[in-house]
């Protein structure tokens, strides 16, 4: 299950498939999915930032560090760390992060600029604030769409009837 988990996120038909454990009580009602977990790599990372604090503080300028993959906190591919974090519908997407790095021989920290790539973004919806489709697919716009025109009986209701309304 651990491994189902980690390796996501799912797409199915090119949607989000969201797993998680199952527990008592549990809705299995659609929900209106406002975060979801996305995998980010970070590359150019400083040596200093590979634990698991350097690799939460810096995942944290994306989303809500969840968890790194094995390979990541085995520090078995240097070239990149990569992170699970919880993105909000609201979250920015940079492409870039800064990081401060010391110096040993000086004493200093130095700027260094961090790449983040995503390997999977959720479509968002202007319309409901969601994640998972766009507006165009929007499931409350199908419904609105869907719904009958409201008619009512207006004292003027006789204005609007053909000449030859009632008579057969």
């Amino acid at each position: 299950m651990e491994e189902v988990i980690e390796e996501g996120p799912w797409l199915f038909q090119g949607q989000p498939v969201v797993l998680q454990p199952w527990e008592q009580g549990m809705s299995l009602r659609r929900q209106k999915h406002l975060q979801v977990p996305v995998w980010i790599r970070i590359r150019h990372l400083p040596m200093e930032y590979w634990t698991e604090d350097g690799l939460s503080a810096v995942a944290s300028g994306i989303g809500t560090p969840l968890y790194a993959d094995k390979i990541t906190k085995n520090c078995l591919r240097l070239d990149f760390a990569r992170v699970c974090v919880m993105l909000h519908y609201h979250s920015k997407l940079p492409k870039h992060l800064i990081v401060l790095s010391p110096i040993l021989a000086e004493g200093k920290e130095v700027p260094i600029k961090v790449d983040i790539e995503y390997e999977w973004l959720p479509l968002r919806c202007s319309h409901c604030c969601s994640l998972g489709h766009t507006a165009s697919a929007c499931p409350e716009m199908r419904v609105a769409k869907q719904r009958p025109p409201l008619l009512c009986m207006c004292k003027n209701d006789s204005q609007r009837r053909g000449e030859n309304w009632g008579t057969s």
